[in-house]
């Protein structure tokens, strides 16, 4: 079986990860370690693929730019992440974990991984393989839908809803 990635989990498991394995993926991130799993999922990719901007963050993580900040705050209120203001354009940033969250990650990481496997369990690598490209072909699919969507957004700031 390929190596466990936070990225590769979400689309492999997709809605049963959310709908029932999220549950316990849940217990062990607030349970045990007291991070929300919006939290964990920043702190994992930052984990895995080192510094990166805010909007970058928010991109692999698949939130929005709202979300992506309400997390890093939190994260940074824990003393989990650090930002780090570019030299050369004050108005970019990157966000890196620090010491404390390196090591929170590496306490995590085995254990949300243990869940995934445990899912995953049941089917052969080649399964897994089929699984991960048919949920890749919906994404795409999904991604094209909403890019082409004629309908309109709501206005969340007046309460969500359009005129009549």
């Amino acid at each position: 079986m390929a190596p466990f990635s936070i990225e590769g989990a979400s689309s492999k498991t997709g809605a049963v990860q959310y709908a029932t394995a999220g549950a316990m993926t849940l217990r062990v991130c607030e349970g045990e370690f007291g991070i929300p799993r919006r939290e964990w999922r920043l702190l994992a990719i930052l984990g895995e693929g080192g510094a990166l901007q805010p909007s970058d963050l928010a991109i692999r993580a698949e939130l929005d730019r709202s979300r992506t900040s309400r997390a890093l705050a939190g994260l940074q209120a824990k003393g989990l992440v650090a930002r780090q203001v570019v030299a050369h354009d004050r108005r970019l940033a990157h966000v890196a974990l620090t010491a404390q969250g390196r090591q929170l990650h590496a306490r995590m990481l085995p254990r949300v991984a243990a869940i995934n496997g445990a899912l995953l369990a049941l089917l052969t690598d080649e399964e897994v393989a089929v699984l991960d490209d048919q949920l890749a072909a919906l994404q795409q699919q999904a991604t094209q839908l909403l890019g082409a969507s004629v309908w309109p957004k709501a206005d969340r700031r007046r309460g969500g809803r359009q005129a009549a």
